[in-house]
């Protein structure tokens, strides 16, 4: 298990991640630093707590955003599919019944 330093508010923090996960986890520290520093900003400076629970309350808005915008994509990715498997659908149909014809028209053309 890696040990890091990660700062947020301008306090540095040691916290343990999976070894690997030492720049994800930086990341998603600088990412919750920038929430709470706009807290911060708009709201004055307040304990670290109410700091620390605006910021993540702000991610978690964030995020519940995101997941309603993927699951909107995912349906609409669904309706396509629906739809374009009923264009290739009828567009099947459409060769067949052209395909039909021609043989038609040739075994008529063979027999006169």
């Amino acid at each position: 298990m890696a040990q890091i330093q990660i700062e947020v508010n301008g306090r540095p923090y040691a916290v343990g991640c999976e070894d690997g996960q030492e720049a994800h986890l930086h990341e998603l520290a600088r990412m919750f630093d920038r929430q709470v520093r706009h807290v911060s900003a708009d709201m004055g400076q307040l304990g670290d707590t109410r700091l620390f629970l605006m910021g993540a309350l702000l991610l978690a808005d964030e995020l519940a955003d995101a997941k309603a915008r993927l699951n909107s994509l995912q349906a609409e990715v669904a309706r396509l599919q629906a739809e374009r498997a009923r264009f290739e659908s009828r567009a099947v149909a459409a060769l067949e019944s052209a395909a039909k014809r021609i043989e038609k028209l040739a075994s008529d053309d063979l027999a006169a």
